[in-house]
């Protein structure tokens, strides 16, 4: 097996991770089945709602669907940077509550993942007419 179809198979793999799981992770935040999403919100980050949780994490919810959508079809980089970046700041509203350091320890090391990803989608695919490589 070649080095090339090697790192196309672990980016393959990361693109199925990062696009299902934020899909699948949005839709529950309206079901609510693998978790109560609303007691991962820091107490800070409720202070600063100018919504209802459940209102909030239903817009969550859109926002890691169209992540996760965005990953498996034509925008992967773009989706794993802001994948990345959405990470860091559930890692930061879970420091700030006081609980789920495991949690947030993890969602920091996915954050770096979902950063690798996007990388790799820059090696592995041309830059769009117009768009220097870097």
């Amino acid at each position: 097996m070649t080095n090339s179809n090697k790192i196309n198979q672990a980016r393959a793999a990361m693109r199925a991770v990062f696009g299902l799981v934020p899909l699948l992770a949005g839709l529950d935040k309206f079901l609510n089945l693998l978790t109560n999403w609303e007691e991962y919100l820091s107490p800070f980050a409720r202070r600063m709602l100018p919504v209802k949780d459940t209102t909030f994490m239903h817009a969550v919810g859109v926002i890691e669907m169209l992540v996760g959508v965005s990953i498996l079809t034509r925008w992967p980089r773009q989706g794993a940077y802001v994948a990345s970046a959405w990470l860091l700041l559930i890692a930061i509203n879970l420091l700030t509550s006081g609980h789920h350091f495991d949690v947030a320890t993890r969602d920091v090391a996915l954050a770096v993942c979902a950063f690798a990803l996007a990388r790799l989608t820059e090696a592995v695919e041309p830059p769009a007419p117009g768009r220097a490589s870097t």
